[in-house]
């Protein structure tokens, strides 16, 4: 019994070393050396096998649009909501908005302002959403219009420094290329409504804070992360547009549109909010449009060390365990068909693995072809950075 004993002790003092070990060596781990040290070669691609997008917990097969629907959708949005991206809460009677004055004009007279105040909760956060469109009076059509989640604020897209440069992350926003095509564009700052801060157990909490129960510090393992707070948020602008907007926006015509983890956000909020009549992500990369399994550039275990935030606490346990992941992203891209899905990734780009990206577009055609709109599925790789072009956006314009 004693010899029992001591051997206990002794395997769990050398599992206690090891585990001490284990995060002293994932702690002097920087972002870069996740960056550099990443894999970028295609003969080191571990093999694997894709869960089938149209096969059903219980084995039986998607032959139809009804089958998709009734059950292999809800089955991979129960899949991705509980293992990824989180329960979100229904929006209670505390959120409501409002318009901020009147409609202004802007950019010399060329184009109309409106910003509208969301009010996400009865005591915040507020975030300001921005809608401009082309000052033609001719025209009394209503607008196409994208949903643009944004890393800066409004007044960095639409105000002008006396040379014509904008702030910083501003001239992402092809501003003339989107009012000569005469689309409206609507944006919201995404960390308006939830902080963007890894490596801080959501003590700065924006829009979380406001849902827990009683003597809650952070969210439940199974509870939103940040990505779905910014998904929420998108989906709010969208209850504001109807209401306030409709003037001015089709509502039938909303796209959602994002770049790097605002693509990742652009695609979860097309998958769990139908309205939206497209989606498209720029560079999406790991958890968004590429293929996990294939751990290429960016990997689950890098976001799961350096961007925790996004996601919920049960998506840590796949870190280093891709092959366990009960699916992978070609069926989150499936979950927005039948609509329109532009998918866009660089040459230089490799941390987002483009081809991994153009495999998530193939994986998910099986379900578009059911509704046969495999067209509605557009990859486009082009030349380039990690970065929204102007030949992007002329692109993009052209499809939606």
């Amino acid at each position: 019994m004693k010899k029992v004993v001591f051997l206990a002790v002794v395997c769990l003092i050398c599992s206690s070393v090891c585990w001490a070990q284990y995060e002293r060596r994932v702690a002097k781990r920087d972002f870069y050396d996740y960056f550099n040290n990443a894999n970028y070669d295609e003969s080191l691609v571990p093999e694997y096998t894709l869960p089938d997008v149209m096969a059903c917990l219980d084995g039986t097969k998607v032959t139809d649009i009804p089958s998709w629907e009734s059950k292999r959708r809800q089955e991979l949005m129960d899949l991705f909501t509980t293992y990824m991206y989180g329960k979100m809460p229904v929006p209670d009677e505390s959120f409501s908005f409002e318009v901020m004055g009147a409609d202004r004009r802007i950019l010399k007279n060329r184009a109309v302002r409106r910003d509208i105040m969301l009010h996400l909760t009865g005591d915040g956060p507020d975030v300001r959403l921005t809608l401009v469109w082309k000052n033609d009076k001719r025209k009394a059509a209503l607008h196409k219009t994208i949903l643009g989640l944004s890393f800066v604020d409004s007044d960095s897209i639409w105000t002008l420094h006396k040379d014509g440069s904008r702030a910083k992350g501003g001239e992402a926003w092809q501003i003339d290329t989107l009012l000569d095509h005469g689309f409206l564009l609507a944006t919201f700052q995404y960390t308006d409504a939830e902080l963007d801060k890894a490596k801080d157990n959501f003590k700065s909490s924006r829009l979380h804070k406001h849902f827990y129960k009683a003597g809650q510090n952070y969210p439940l393992p199974n509870e939103w992360g940040a990505i779905a707070c910014w998904a929420w948020t998108a989906s709010r602008a969208f209850d504001a547009m109807e209401k306030l907007a409709a003037d001015v926006v089709d509502i039938n015509d909303v796209s959602v549109m994002g770049h790097s983890r605002l693509g990742k956000t652009a695609l979860w909020t097309g998958a769990t909010d139908r309205r939206f009549s497209a989606v498209v992500s720029v560079n999406s990369g790991c958890c968004g449009a590429a293929i996990s399994r294939r751990c290429v550039g960016e990997t689950l275990e890098c976001v799961n060390e350096w961007s925790y935030q996004w996601f919920c606490g049960n998506f840590r346990q796949f870190s280093h365990r891709e092959e366990y992941l009960p699916f992978d992203q070609h069926e989150l891209l499936a979950l927005i068909a039948p609509r329109k899905l532009v998918v866009i990734s660089g040459t230089e780009d490799l941390w987002a693995d483009p081809k991994g990206e153009r495999l998530g577009c193939e994986g998910a055609k099986p379900v578009y072809e059911l509704y046969h709109k495999a067209d509605n599925i557009i990859y486009r790789l082009r030349e380039g950075k990690h970065a929204v072009l102007k030949e992007d956006w002329q692109f993009i314009l052209t499809v939606l």
